[in-house]
């Protein structure tokens, strides 16, 4: 396939030529066929990022923004997504807006011939690059969106593939690395701003998050209780910020009751940005296979994840300051002493 439209960005000429990259969607690894241009033609001033899924998904994603914005550090990037998630590129200026993807009228642009409406035509047009994230295999949604924009449209994997011995972060940058963008950025980062007050400012801060998405992801917690009152009564001046969402609340509870009141803290269903921000003020946590690990990573924390039955290959926080640590798919078999001494070893001051 050869592109034969003139480049938005600098109107040199037909430079594009078609590739393969690496794709993925819910019958198994395909190839999708992507038209991409030359690398003069990677500069851009309006640039789309389109990503939904969950709070890791989002996190994985975001050395996609760093690279758009070290290639371009004044243009305007922008983010189609769910802003609860999406706002924390914006909130740490890798993007200038956060747009639900969730809005009434873009429907139609998931319908193969629908009349498509003129709000979000003059959205799309704005753009002269959009990266898509979406799960979009009939191409439906990128032809309704191509047919209203001149801007170059590249698709990713909505979901990495596992068990290719690649990680996440780096399939989704593959889109990038095929228009010819300068990857530098693997790891996903986060710049947040520390609150104001903090409670636990003169006392080391441990931050735990005890849930997860699965409970097949979850150690049990009975274990937690005991190693975290293990730990308290090693260090005396620890304190202990328990973070969880709206899947954590039993568990939460039960842990946090049989903890000393004065030494725990409880995040519960805060706003992202909030939970990023107290997170980036901890000396060590602790995790499992969650979008809250990944967020710990992000800002900069150090840290241990309790691994159970997804694929670290793929999957894991990418941070050189984070550790995986598991006994096999079965994350009953991982026991108090194992992850005390982790915890041990990572930290050093327990």
């Amino acid at each position: 396939m050869n592109c034969s439209s003139f480049c938005p960005a600098c109107s040199t000429g037909p430079r594009c030529h078609a590739v393969t990259i690496p794709s993925c969607c819910q019958q198994g690894w395909n190839r999708v066929e992507v038209c991409i241009v030359t690398t003069e033609c990677t500069r851009f001033e309006n640039a789309l990022v389109i990503r939904g899924g969950a709070i890791g998904d989002f996190i994985l994603t975001l050395p996609v923004f760093q690279t758009l914005r070290q290639a371009a550090p004044r243009a305007n990037i922008e983010v189609l997504g769910y802003p609860r998630i999406a706002s924390l590129a914006v909130s740490s200026g890798l993007a200038q807006r956060a747009v639900s993807i969730e809005s009434r009228g873009l429907e139609a642009f998931f319908v193969a011939g629908a009349e498509l409406p003129d709000v979000w035509s003059r959205y799309f047009k704005q753009f002269d690059l959009i990266v898509s994230f979406l799960f979009d295999p009939h191409a439906t949604f990128s032809k309704n969106v191509e047919s209203v924009s001149g801007a170059r449209y590249v698709s990713g994997c909505y979901r990495p593939a596992d068990g290719v011995k690649r990680h996440a972060s780096d399939q989704l940058l593959d889109p990038l690395a095929a228009l010819g963008f300068e990857v530098t950025e693997h790891e996903p980062r986060l710049s947040v701003d520390a609150p104001d007050t903090n409670p636990g400012c003169d006392s080391p801060l441990l931050a735990v998050h005890p849930g997860s998405g699965s409970e097949r992801k979850n150690w049990p917690i009975e274990a937690w209780g005991e190693l975290l009152g293990r730990l308290l009564r090693a260090n005396r001046s620890l304190g202990l910020a328990i973070f969880g969402g709206e899947a954590d609340g039993e568990r939460i509870d039960r842990l946090s009751s049989a903890l000393p009141p004065e030494r725990v803290t409880v995040s519960f269903e805060q706003p992202l940005k909030e939970v990023a921000m107290h997170l980036a003020l901890c000396a060590f946590y602790i995790g499992h296979d969650s979008g809250i690990s990944h967020l710990a990573a992000a800002v900069g924390c150090r840290g241990i994840v309790l691994w159970g039955p997804t694929d670290p290959d793929t999957w894991r926080p990418r941070s050189r300051r984070f550790d995986i640590i598991t006994a096999g798919p079965d994350l009953r078999d991982l026991t108090v002493d194992d992850v005390h001494d982790a915890c041990v070893r990572g930290w050093g001051r327990i």
